[in-house]
């Protein structure tokens, strides 16, 4: 206790309670009366009252001020919600509208192959150090999907089922090395087969390759498959030539083919799980 009295604060407030006591006995010796006791008193006082009301007017705006701050977080909590509201609808459009690209373009490819039919997926996982965009979706052979079916987005070929297992899928991309296919040129017909390059994938690019030197295929020729060999069907659209240009090590010449869509953006996918090989020309 004895810190307590020693301190400045009990000091000050000693000294003011000290005045306050001498206030009031001049001011009952005087009658209440103007004097020179009282006027030096209110000359003593004055500042008192304006630490005091400077004191009062502060916490009046402290509480009109956590008043205010209240209604404020308020009014942020209701735009938040309406935001997260927005947001969700929102995502909810961007699903839909996803999802109504990826069938249109898929149903102008079943009305040219009524046989056609779709299972959709999901991609579930990338591998990050794979060059090729090799991605896994959330379908497999419990789904009756197999090895070797051909994966598509809307009227594209994206690439192929690399290996299925019972709940998910490994797909390999049209831009792999690994992967092959027979193409033709839709406006020149000229037939060869499409195959993914390391040094055009990494511009997400694939390779038309072991065309005739004299070739007339030119930039913006669609090329699609022709359903000559493997598992893939005729007619579906692997991309559109941006380049022409000669191999170094023969007297070939090569399409650069840029594909249908963008395989590394993608998140969703339709594999084709029934068609007639046969009915193609095989």
């Amino acid at each position: 206790m004895k810190h307590v009295f020693k301190s400045v604060g009990f000091k000050i407030t000693a000294a003011v309670i000290g005045l306050l006591l001498v206030g009031m006995f001049l001011c009952a010796a005087n009658g209440h009366s103007e004097s020179a006791q009282s006027t030096v008193i209110g000359t003593i006082f004055t500042p008192a009252h304006w630490v005091a009301d400077k004191i009062s007017d502060g916490i009046g705006k402290i509480t009109n001020s956590a008043k205010g701050n209240a209604e404020y977080d308020k009014k942020i909590d209701e735009l938040q919600n309406q935001l997260g509201e927005l947001q969700n609808q929102l995502s909810d459009y961007e699903n839909l509208k996803e999802q109504n690209e990826l069938y249109k373009d898929a149903l102008e490819l079943k009305e040219e192959n009524s046989e056609f039919e779709f299972t959709e997926a999901s991609v579930i996982g990338r591998d990050s150090a794979n060059p090729y965009c090799t991605f896994t979706i959330n379908k497999g052979t419990l789904n009756d999907i197999n090895d070797g079916y051909a994966v598509v987005y809307g009227k594209y070929l994206i690439g192929v089922v690399k290996k299925a297992y019972p709940t998910y899928s490994v797909v390999s991309t049209i831009i792999d090395p690994d992967f092959s296919v027979s193409a033709f040129d839709i406006n020149t017909k000229e037939l060869s087969y499409v195959t993914g390059d390391a040094k055009l994938a990494e511009k997400g690019s694939c390779k038309f390759e072991n065309l005739d030197s004299a070739t007339k295929i030119t930039y913006g020729s669609i090329i699609t498959t022709a359903g000559i060999s493997g598992t893939i069907p005729r007619g579906i659209v692997i991309g559109t030539v941006r380049e022409i240009n000669d191999e170094a090590t023969n007297i070939s010449t090569y399409a650069v083919i840029e594909p249908g869509t963008d395989i590394k953006k993608i998140d969703k996918c339709l594999i084709l799980t029934n068609y007639n090989i046969e009915s193609e020309g095989n």
